[in-house]
């Protein structure tokens, strides 16, 4: 192992940030996306966010870039457990952080594969928020949208509801987009209640690597939080975390917390599902409002009956400060010991999860069902502010007549 300085990198090769660049010279492909300062715990470290071979990932080096100097240190490069044995998988490049003044944190970071190698890549550091957030903010966390995903009325749906539910923040990842939905999302971004990062990742889905490379998004997007937002939601475009009683998920909480959770890292909510096969409420039949009759969470109101188990299909809202690494449906790993997830109990709040079979045909539609209207709740403020959205947008965007 080499531990020492180096000659500072070219000042004119900029660093990035939320960009897939590579690893030259490993033996097989070896990505980096981005870097955070991770502070916590007893040792500092520089976290790369990246994407490598499954099974015996290549060795790396981390060169640390300070103002005046360069430190390169050996890298322990983490793969992240959720991968299916593909060929490769999401992974933390874990750069360790030493000799430095207290507190001090590199400005960037180039992964290489030998210690006098000229790096291809350079990350710029992301430095962790203020220490503590606002209070109670909620942001949500979006896995890469993809297959030209333009579905502008399920994006404006999604958006929305979760604002009534609180969210402040929503970070999505931009695989392949259509035009109307990056429209749409070009007005939340320019309102500052949307990030869209790109994410172009050169491995086939679901053949060399899981799903767009979903959890290096996830896992970013924990980092990209933290101490920003005091809360964390991981879902997917038709899932919804509904309390059952309380109006917003800081109100439910509130609730659920009480004085007697403190250390809670993650909340984890049963998944029920909402199949589309199903038939619609009957009072958005009756409706005339075409629009009441387009949003899923409101004309979609009978739901499979029995729950799934917690951590499975489950999904979760969590402290991203308590929280190491992120899963689909779980968190993986937490700071500490003490800090643990909590089962939210199906008559707090449930995961509303709209979608077709999971196994093709309409064999689903057998599964025993019990009417949940619980979304309702959410009509008037609802249509309202997607009526609203739409209408601006309309022109714009180029957004069919409703």
């Amino acid at each position: 192992m080499w531990d020492g300085e180096s000659d500072p990198q070219d000042p004119n090769v900029a660093a990035q940030d939320g960009v897939w660049q590579e690893v030259a010279g490993t033996r097989d492909r070896f990505l980096v996306y981005s870097a955070f300062h991770d502070g916590r715990g007893s040792r500092a470290l520089v976290r790369v966010v990246g994407a490598a071979r499954t099974s015996r990932p290549d060795r790396v080096w981390c060169r640390l870039l300070y103002p005046t100097r360069a430190v390169t240190v050996l890298a322990r490069v983490k793969v992240i457990r959720e991968n299916w044995r593909l060929r490769y998988s999401a992974c933390f490049v874990l750069c360790p952080l030493r000799g430095g003044e207290p507190g001090e944190a590199p400005a960037s970071v180039s992964v290489v594969s030998r210690v006098r190698a000229a790096p291809a890549n350079h990350l710029r550091v992301n430095r962790a928020g203020n220490s503590s957030a606002p209070e109670a903010s909620v942001a949500v966390c979006v896995k890469p949208l993809h297959f030209s995903y333009n579905q502008p009325l399920q994006m404006l749906e999604f958006l929305e509801l979760y604002g009534l539910l609180g969210v402040r923040h929503f970070t999505l990842y931009n695989h392949t987009i259509g035009p109307q939905v990056a429209c749409v999302l070009e007005d939340y971004v320019s309102r500052g209640s949307v990030t869209l990062l790109p994410w172009q990742l050169n491995m086939a889905s679901q053949k060399e690597i899981r799903t767009e490379g979903l959890f290096a998004a996830l896992n970013d997007c924990l980092y990209r939080s933290m101490h920003r937002y005091s809360y964390v939601a991981l879902v997917d475009l038709d899932e919804f975390i509904v309390p059952r009683h309380n109006d917003t998920l800081q109100d439910l909480i509130r609730e659920l917390d009480n004085g007697s959770y403190p250390d809670t890292g993650c909340y984890i909510f049963q998944n029920a599902f909402f199949y589309l096969q199903w038939g619609d409420d009957v009072a958005a039949l009756a409706s005339g409002d075409q629009l009441e009759r387009s949003l899923v969470t409101l004309r979609k109101t009978r739901r499979s009956a029995e729950l799934h188990p917690y951590k499975k299909r489950s999904k979760y809202l969590c402290r991203p400060e308590r929280v190491v690494e992120a899963g689909n449906h779980f968190a993986w790993q937490y700071l500490r010991w003490e800090h643990r997830a909590l089962n939210v109990p199906p008559d707090a709040a449930i995961l509303h999860h709209y979608r077709a079979c999971e196994f093709g045909g309409d064999d689903c539609v057998r599964t025993a069902s019990a009417l949940d209207r619980t979304a309702r709740r959410y009509r008037a403020p609802l249509l309202q502010r997607v009526a609203a959205r739409w209408r601006l947008l309309g022109r714009r965007c180029g957004l069919p007549v409703l």
